[in-house]
């Protein structure tokens, strides 16, 4: 059985939550017909990414189940994902899959949040969706007495239902003045000094989006002035103030199940890479091995696209060039999965210019978080770029100060990270009680 829900009204939401506290309050009185299933159901929450720290909020809200901290312990499996919407809320999708004798259940639900919503909105929102999903596990499931969850009932046949259930509007569904379009500003700025020391930064954006089933459409204006100013050991002073701006578009169509169009193209200007102007104007496709549904649980893309690049550049380059138009390709092929055992996430990024191909850059990304045993995660990091296409390099030498600040971008043959870890965690396997005392501890 799918569960979904969206938008649930503030007085259903606090109705139905209501209730599943007082139904949780008469847990004790109910031990002797659950016996055989045990008091409660034992649940494992997998989360990462937003909304996913407030396990304290989720605890005090839904304290009719039992929150285990190990899979293996739990009687049903829940993970949490999330991504954001067109109007610039977030979508929430909640898996639950049975573990043990429960195997065989597994079901779907989804919230989404409105971009207008305060935090505690947002947090009662996914509760609900988050007990209401617990709730329907613990009904088919055995735990007789706890909640019981009747299904909406919308009609199959229904495409403008099946639309809503999945949370997907169109223009004539709605009476939008905006038309689908949403606007963000933003701006901020920080002065920090020191008496041989000072920077001051300012940085400001904009963005128009609109987002429909088979449109997607971003713009995106940026400016960002940083200057810094320091005491040498000489008592000199060095003085770096710099600007950068830049403008995108992105231009998305869906024209099939698994296939994508779009244009990309780009302005601006890049100090560190020594580019006064840039532009591109590159025509795309995307093909998804996957249906894009599934993209918050597993995603597996092939991303090409092709173009000219234009540079005017501050200084005359290593090859002698003061400005130039090349034609640039690039193939990026990307998986991540996210499953009961962790997560998982590859990128492969190959790139060059048309005129030279021995002028390209090869890039590989990966990042595992795998479950080992009970309590036990490792997590692993790693990537690798080959790097020759660095035909912005300045043909003069740097200032010690320009690659001690990495003011400008230093030639290299490639570049590559590692990072990893583990964490381990033993126990009591359960952590339903809830102590905000001194909030910053544990």
């Amino acid at each position: 059985m799918h569960v979904r829900h969206r938008w649930p009204s503030p007085i259903s939401g606090a109705f139905l939550l209501a209730c599943l506290t007082v139904l949780g309050g008469t847990l004790e009185a109910q031990e002797a017909v659950l016996e055989s299933v045990g008091t409660a159901p034992r649940v494992f929450f997998d989360c990462n990414g937003r909304d996913c720290n407030e396990r304290t909020f989720y605890r005090t809200e839904i304290a009719w189940v039992t929150w285990v901290r190990d899979q293996r312990d739990s009687h049903v499996h829940v993970i949490m994902t999330s991504q954001t919407t067109g109007a610039g809320g977030r979508e929430y999708l909640f898996d639950f899959m049975g573990v043990g004798l429960y195997g065989g259940y597994a079901a779907e639900s989804r919230y989404q949040s409105l971009p207008t919503d305060t935090e505690i909105e947002r947090l009662d929102g996914v509760a609900l969706t988050l007990g209401l999903g617990l709730a329907t596990f613990a009904t088919q499931s055995g735990f007789r007495g706890l909640v019981e969850v009747d299904g909406l009932g919308l009609a199959a046949t229904d495409p403008a239902a099946a639309a809503a259930r999945l949370g997907v509007v169109s223009p004539d569904q709605v009476e939008d003045a905006w038309n689908l379009w949403v606007f963000r500003v933003n701006a901020n700025g920080n002065i920090d000094q020191e008496s041989k020391r000072e920077s001051r930064r300012l940085s400001t954006s904009f963005n128009a989006s609109r987002v429909t089933d088979t449109w997607k459409l971003s713009f995106n204006a940026n400016y960002n002035n940083n200057r810094q100013e320091f005491e040498l050991s000489d008592e000199t002073r060095f003085v770096d103030s710099r600007y950068d701006w830049g403008f995108s578009q992105r231009i998305t169509y869906a024209i099939a199940e698994h296939f994508s169009v779009g244009l990309r193209s780009n302005v601006g200007r890049n100090t560190r890479n020594n580019q006064e102007v840039w532009g591109q104007l590159n025509p795309a496709v995307e093909y998804s091995f996957f249906p894009y549904e599934e993209a918050t649980r597993r995603s597996l893309t092939a991303f090409y696209e092709i173009g000219p690049v234009y540079r005017d550049y501050f200084e005359q380059t290593l090859l002698g060039k003061d400005k130039e138009i090349r034609g640039e390709q690039a193939l990026t092929l990307e998986f991540s999965q996210r499953q009961v055992w962790g997560n998982a996430s590859v990128r492969v990024t190959g790139s060059a210019y048309l005129h030279d191909r021995t002028q390209n850059n090869v890039s590989l990304r990966g990042n595992l978080s795998f479950r080992v045993t009970r309590g036990l995660n490792l997590n692993v990091g790693a990537s690798y770029s080959r790097v020759r296409d660095q035909v912005f390099l300045t043909g003069g030498d740097l200032t010690d100060e320009e690659r001690l600040l990495e003011l400008q971008t230093q030639q290299t043959d490639y570049e590559r990270s590692l990072n990893f870890g583990f964490s381990y965690q033993f126990g009591s396997i359960f952590n339903n009680v809830v102590n905000n005392r001194f909030p910053g501890g544990r």
